[in-house]
């Protein structure tokens, strides 16, 4: 098929096989609400979810769970769950992605829960890991992941060309450690792991 255009590495072949009905039940759901831009469809496997694995080996061993921040069509949460094992809550305020999250989990027999709410507004045990894509400059994210972070855990945050400005504005706002590591999937991309925040002039 045209939009299975490559093979995952680095993941079992039944963790392909739930990749594969994510992916299919993806473009059939993006026909009637917008998931992913429909110029993408044809590489869904090399653009997207090949983004979200990327974000895989940078998870920790054997977490608890993990929180997903305006989760959408999945990525990265839902393809980190399907990857890892390990159980993401994944936030979606819109009613019908968030629709298509709960059935993407049912066929993909994934360990997700979805919850149809504001970032805002959700009450959740906090995670070792908050993920977010596509979503918000990384001031706003560090607003909305900072409340639902554990103590020592880390944000990861697939960012595009304007990551470094969005480092230097968020930096105004909240003290943090940054790693940035180079995007496998896109030269001008980069994978923001973020620890140690805490807002400017808090006083712990």
């Amino acid at each position: 098929m045209k939009h299975q255009n490559s093979t995952p590495v680095g993941v079992s072949r039944e963790t392909v096989e739930r990749l594969r009905i994510y992916a299919d039940l993806l473009l059939r759901w993006n026909r009637t609400i917008n998931l992913i831009s429909r110029k993408d469809e044809g590489v869904v496997w090399d653009r997207h979810i090949a983004d979200a694995l990327a974000l895989l080996p940078l998870l920790p061993p054997d977490f608890s769970h993990a929180i997903d921040l305006g989760s959408g069509g999945g990525l990265p949460g839902l393809v980190l769950a399907i990857a890892s094992g390990r159980p993401f809550h994944l936030v979606e305020s819109d009613q019908r992605k968030a629709a298509f999250l709960r059935e993407a989990v049912r066929a993909a027999d994934a360990p997700a829960t979805v919850h149809a709410s504001r970032i805002e507004m959700v009450r959740l045990p906090p995670a070792p890991v908050v993920t977010a894509r596509a979503l918000a400059p990384l001031a706003t994210l560090l607003d909305l992941a900072a409340p639902l972070l554990a103590p020592g855990g880390f944000c990861l945050f697939p960012k595009g060309r304007s990551a470094s400005d969005e480092l230097t504005q968020a930096a105004a706002q909240w003290h943090m450690h940054v790693d940035r590591m180079a995007s496998p999937t896109d030269p001008a991309a980069s994978i923001l792991r973020i620890s140690e925040i805490s807002r400017v002039g808090h006083k712990s």
